[in-house]
């Protein structure tokens, strides 16, 4: 068996993700890129020039036709993570049409044909389309900005955690080279455990897909918890009025009896849409933004490549549902200790990574990718300072996607790790040699 190489190159949009993922043999080649986006706000600077999103989709499509036999630029798998425009927006993008795609892996959340998704997938975009409306409504036709801090940053939640139409419908309708019918869209985790178990083309390579959960318990079990009930609770205050029932009384649910016989997302749109009297309690419409944001990245895949026994974490922005989802079963979480590689969840974020395991997370001599970029209102909190000292202190090597060059710089390890950043900071990229 020869050796083979896993190669990981970690782009620099900003506050975004987009890792371009190469393993490879003497026998073959498999390439996987997940996700692709920017937060609007978070936009990496080169000198006093913001980089643009299609310069990172064109870095990207260039590295893919440089490295194929006949110019033509291929992927064997394109993976969004979650809806959020920071993970998708690049995928907007018109390039990609040009790009021979394999397949899609999307959340199971984005299968319109899912009854498990339905529920939750409606519930996320009613209350993102009701936040924003609530916001707009305050506004009254001034600048948002012009509201405050916290006005501003509610709307940023809800427009980043609405459907992103343009590249939802790349990605799932057929938006790659030759359109929907060559490639193939993966809804996952499946239903039926083995398929979610994927044998690639590489001897002895695998990736095992984790999340997110189906469970409604796991799904909604965001950190912290107290904010949970605000909707429930901004619901009750606002009442009922009974002149505008358009139902017969036959069809009502019994309050008692609503947490057994209505889905939880269903209820939270509900809650969403009853709002409408707290439009101008700015605190009240941001606390309502971080539970659909924290909403949203629970869906979020979570997966591991392993290649003959190495392992490779990624979480997308995972945070507290889906990683107690992971960690309680005892097999997945064995996968996800001690790899040698660890995609930092929401880009170092204080709920994204479990300080209970995150000196687990990564062997010494291992890697950690923290996807980041300043964005003003987080530039104090993300990346969070003790989530990467834990993995300082487990020996890991943290690279930042906004100062390449200084972990890279401090990479010891074993001799198995070869470190390169790019022009301008533009992507780093770490290889791992697995025998």
């Amino acid at each position: 068996m020869s050796e083979a190489t896993v190669t990981i190159r970690m782009y620099n949009p900003g506050f975004g993700d987009c890792f371009l993922v190469t393993v490879a043999d003497d026998g073959a080649t498999w390439r996987m890129l997940v996700d692709c986006g920017v937060h609007s706000h978070g936009r990496a600077r080169v000198g006093d020039v913001p980089r643009k999103i299609g310069d990172v989709v064109d870095a990207v499509i260039g590295q893919l036709t440089a490295e194929s036999a006949d110019g033509m630029p291929r992927i064997d798998v394109v993976a969004a993570t979650h809806r959020h425009s920071d993970h998708v927006s690049g995928f907007a993008d018109d390039a990609w049409a040009a790009v021979e795609v394999g397949q899609v892996w999307v959340p199971f959340v984005e299968d319109e044909r899912d009854p498990d998704a339905i529920g939750l997938r409606q519930g996320l975009t009613a209350a993102a389309t009701a936040l924003q409306g609530l916001v707009e409504q305050a506004a009254a036709g001034r600048p948002v900005e012009s509201l405050g801090r916290s006005m501003a940053l509610a709307m940023d939640f809800a427009v980043n955690s609405g459907p992103n139409l343009a590249a939802a419908t790349r990605l799932v309708d057929g938006g790659f080279k030759g359109g929907a019918d060559h490639h193939d869209v993966r809804f996952l985790p499946r239903r039926e455990a083995a398929a979610n178990r994927v044998e690639l083309p590489v001897e002895g390579a695998v990736v095992h897909v984790l999340g997110p959960s189906r469970d409604p318990e796991d799904l909604k079990r965001m950190d912290p918890p107290a904010a949970v009930h605000w909707l429930e609770e901004a619901a009750a205050e606002n009442g009922r009025d009974d002149e505008f029932d358009i139902f017969d009384r036959m069809y009502e649910v019994p309050r008692d009896e609503v947490s057994a016989r209505i889905p939880i997302q269903l209820v939270r749109a509900r809650n969403a849409m009853r709002l409408g009297g707290l439009a101008l309690d700015e605190e009240a419409l941001l606390r309502a933004a971080s539970v659909l944001e924290r909403s949203v990245n629970n869906t979020s895949l979570f997966f591991v490549l392993d290649v003959r026994g190495t392992r490779f974490v990624f979480v997308g922005d995972s945070q507290q549902g889906a990683w107690e989802h992971v960690l309680g079963d005892p097999e997945s979480r064995a996968l996800v200790t001690g790899a040698a590689f660890y995609k930092v969840g929401h880009h170092g974020s204080h709920n994204a990574t479990p300080k209970p395991v995150a000196h687990e997370l990564v062997h010494a001599g291992g890697v950690a990718m923290v996807p980041v970029g300043t964005v003003k209102a987080w530039q104090d909190s993300i990346p969070k300072s003790e989530i990467l000292e834990a993995l300082h202190e487990s020996g890991a090597n943290v690279i930042r996607a906004d100062d390449p060059a200084t972990g890279a710089a401090a990479v010891g390890g074993d001799g198995d790790l070869d470190v390169e950043v790019g022009p301008d900071g533009l992507w780093s990229e770490v290889r791992f040699r697995v025998p």
